[in-house]
């Protein structure tokens, strides 16, 4: 395998983009994910992998349940508001018009293509990001959408860097 295999293989497969968001005891935490996947189809689930570095991964440790936005490729603002700051430091729905679901999450008026999801499991292999496993609750669109990619938001720094690790309790 060549140095750089792994990397151009991710590359070219160039995911679409979306803002997770999820909400503790009245904390509302969102981050940029680039990691998910529908993982069953009966019964339907889906998986999206946190950052350890993000204070969204701190919040979902707790949350039960969290809002996947798919972001569209008119949405680049949205994807450097939520990718590009840290929720530790920065309320990044202030400002936004923001709906409050039946389980407390914050949804983006802005993005309706988006699902809720019911955390089942979380796992962590040591790598650093963990992988949220969910039930899926509710899905809601628009029809068929261009999506933001990777590729679109390569310019991006992110709000911590992967080698960051979130402290928590």
């Amino acid at each position: 395998m060549s140095d750089n295999a792994f990397e151009d293989l991710m590359s070219a497969a160039n995911s679409p983009i979306i803002v997770v968001a999820t909400a503790v005891e009245g904390e509302r935490g969102g981050c940029v994910v680039g990691f998910h996947a529908q993982s069953s189809i009966g019964p339907q689930r889906y998986s999206v992998w946190l950052s350890k570095a993000n204070h969204t991964y701190v919040l979902g440790l707790r949350a039960t349940h969290f809002a996947v936005h798919f972001l569209t490729s008119d949405d680049v603002e949205v994807a450097e508001l939520f990718g590009s700051r840290s929720g530790k430091d920065t309320d990044k729905f202030a400002g936004l018009e923001v709906d409050t679901d039946d389980h407390g999450l914050p949804l983006l008026r802005r993005c309706p293509n988006r699902m809720v999801l019911e955390r089942i499991a979380v796992l962590d292999d040591g790598g650093d990001h963990v992988c949220v496993t969910t039930r899926v609750v509710s899905a809601e669109g628009e029809g068929e959408f261009v999506p933001l990619r990777v590729s679109d938001i390569a310019h991006l720094d992110p709000g911590r860097s992967s080698e960051e690790r979130a402290i928590h309790p």
